[in-house]
């Protein structure tokens, strides 16, 4: 071979911290069954002694298995093992998504995030919804049409309706990405429904949404969702620009 050759996968080698590899092997005894949800893990002196550590390394390997949703620590006894969840998953992303929103910038990112989220979920309610599904979905909107005019409950039945919506698909990633862009676009919802016509704008695009879905109409529930998102976010600007 002559100079000047590829080096395989070349890059710095970064020296792995302690706790790293702690969380490595602790990881590892989970996932193969070792430690079944609800069972206690070692004491941190038996860890430390098994991983030739000091108590600093196995402190911050359990802090970080804790942040990843294995396991549960409460003061004063050991760590158990906990069953992971799509809502502790996003759980863990909350703090991060409040600072991205809070950059230059940062609302019109989770706008767009929402925006292509929900329009695959109203495509995928349309192609999939059931009868069962169906009359859900109308109690969800006979709601949100009755609470017009009362602001808070209006607001309750707005999130009420789309997460109807995201219920069909099943999936529980789905609606815990759909709570927490509810929590995290809390003030954006609450803000643009506060513009003159806005609550009755939303129900009249949520009609149109359910009639797609009810038909098995997946483009007409996709076009609704994007046209209902993007007026939202028209009243939005409206309402914080005064």
């Amino acid at each position: 071979m002559g100079t000047g050759a590829l080096v395989p996968d070349s890059g710095p080698i970064r020296r792995r911290k302690l706790y790293e590899h702690v969380v490595e092997r602790l990881e590892a005894a989970i996932h193969e069954g070792l430690y079944a949800p609800g069972d206690q893990l070692p004491a941190e002196r038996e860890l430390m002694e098994a991983y030739g550590v000091g108590r600093t390394a196995v402190r911050e390997a359990l802090f970080a298995l804790q942040r990843m949703g294995l396991i549960a620590i409460s003061s004063g006894e050991r760590a158990r093992v906990s069953q992971p969840s799509a809502g502790t998953m996003i759980g863990e992303l909350s703090g991060m998504a409040r600072h991205l929103l809070a950059q230059p910038g940062g609302a019109q990112h989770f706008q767009q995030a929402r925006l292509l989220f929900e329009v695959g979920v109203a495509r995928l309610a349309a192609q999939s919804a059931t009868p069962d599904d169906v009359t859900r979905l109308r109690a969800a909107l006979e709601a949100n049409h009755r609470a017009i005019g009362q602001e808070r409950s209006f607001e309750r039945s707005d999130v009420a309706f789309h997460y109807a919506l995201a219920e069909i698909s099943r999936n529980p990633i789905f609606t815990a990405l759909h709570s927490g862009l509810t929590e995290w676009l809390t003030e954006q919802r609450s803000t643009s429904l506060r513009a003159r016509g806005a609550a009755e704008a939303a129900y009249a695009a949520h009609e149109r949404i359910f009639h797609a879905v009810a038909a098995g109409d997946a483009d007409a529930a996709g076009r609704a969702m994007h046209d209902h998102l993007l007026e939202v976010g028209d009243f939005y600007w409206k309402v914080s620009n005064i």
